[in-house]
């Protein structure tokens, strides 16, 4: 049986881990509730950002989690079209659940049902990701700890969308993604707990990359992605601000109006259209 070590760099990465689950539960539940206040198209596109953040999120705090994942007696490749495989499943079933809640009108079915694909979707990602792990060896897992799991990871799916249903509030959105991120982390380290590894000495080369080799990808590509999302929804006006500033614009004075559209005065239209108080009336000669 090998020895199995699931912080190689001691608290470096669990904490790394946990504040890019923090990150993505902070974004996906901040698109959720801006969608929550639109309709149509803005709304799809709202829960399509939602979706790709908090999958894109979990799926970062997994392979950041796993950098420090290793076994003795064994080198450790991952294959790299399953492991996005598995960023991409996170995605689609995530989205699920988010456009669950997004589009029900039944808020309590569509959090319990939004929260269960969620969840299925965080397990989904975590399992899928661990089937691209390659090594010397045999990997088996405790039933009962993979069950705990995937309940840990739908009861935490089901509190955020819960959070993004009824909160609105910046302090709360942060509080609940803190949550989240903490919930998320603990499905991540008690499906690893359910890891068993048979080791099987051998000098064969193990095909796939390293962890190492996924770091500038990841670094570039999600963090950027993340950072971007982060900039766009903190640049978005909110629907409560939408509203103040169309009450303010309207509240105007015409003149004052006119002006802040864009300073051109009085309708140059509405001008040709007075009489002048220099004309006779109509119909005198």
């Amino acid at each position: 049986m090998g020895h199995l070590d699931h912080a190689t760099f001691g608290w470096l990465t669990p904490l790394l881990s946990y504040a890019m689950a923090c990150i993505g539960a902070a974004l996906g539940l901040s698109c959720t509730v801006r969608a929550l206040d639109t309709t149509g198209r803005s709304r799809r596109n709202w829960l399509i950002t939602a979706a790709s953040a908090i999958g894109s999120g979990i799926w970062t705090m997994h392979f950041v989690a796993m950098l420090g994942f290793g076994v003795y007696g064994t080198d450790i490749r991952y294959n790299v079209p399953l492991t996005f495989l598995s960023l991409l499943g996170a995605m689609v079933v995530v989205g699920g659940g988010v456009f669950a809640v997004g589009y029900s009108r039944d808020r309590t079915r569509a959090l319990l049902l939004g929260g269960f694909a969620t969840g299925l979707g965080v397990a989904s990602m975590h399992y899928l990701g661990m089937a691209a792990l390659r090594l010397h060896g045999t990997v088996h897992y405790d039933p009962l700890r993979v069950v705990l799991s995937v309940v840990i990871a739908v009861i935490a799916a089901t509190a955020a969308l819960w959070a993004a249903l009824n909160i609105r509030s910046t302090r709360a959105v942060a509080l609940a993604s803190l949550v989240m991120g903490a919930a998320v982390s603990s499905m991540h380290y008690t499906g690893m707990l359910a890891v068993t590894v048979q080791v099987t000495p051998s000098g064969a080369a193990l095909h796939g990359a390293t962890a190492m080799q996924f770091i500038f990808p990841l670094a570039v590509g999600l963090g950027s992605y993340l950072f971007l999302t982060s900039a766009f929804v903190a640049l978005s006006p909110t629907a409560p601000e939408r509203a103040a500033y169309a009450h303010a614009e309207h509240a105007q004075p015409p003149s004052e109006a006119a002006t802040a559209r864009g300073g051109r005065g009085p309708d140059l239209r509405s001008r040709r259209a007075a009489p002048s108080p220099e004309a006779p009336p109509v119909g005198i000669r």
